[in-house]
């Protein structure tokens, strides 16, 4: 997969986390795709949330893997 094709696939996944993300007051930004690590950054109530390492994993990283099974890992980024 080209890197052009991984970053089409990673905002595909945004796309379908982002609904459930931005009803609970917050959203997410892709930074960079760099090697097979995608750096985001959690926005608005997502910043402060207690539970966003576990949205992170669970969530964000799970539907990322899908799309782009390549990726080893998500990291947010401040």
């Amino acid at each position: 997969m080209t890197a052009e094709e991984t970053l089409i696939n990673v905002e595909k996944a945004l796309e379908e986390i982002r609904p459930f993300l931005v009803s609970d007051g917050g959203n997410i930004k892709l930074i960079s795709i760099e090697d097979a690590v995608v750096k985001v950054q959690l926005e608005g109530a997502c910043m402060g949330c207690s539970v966003n390492q576990m949205t992170l994993k669970n969530g964000v990283e799970a539907t990322i893997k899908k799309y782009a099974p390549q990726i080893d890992e998500v990291i947010n980024v401040t």
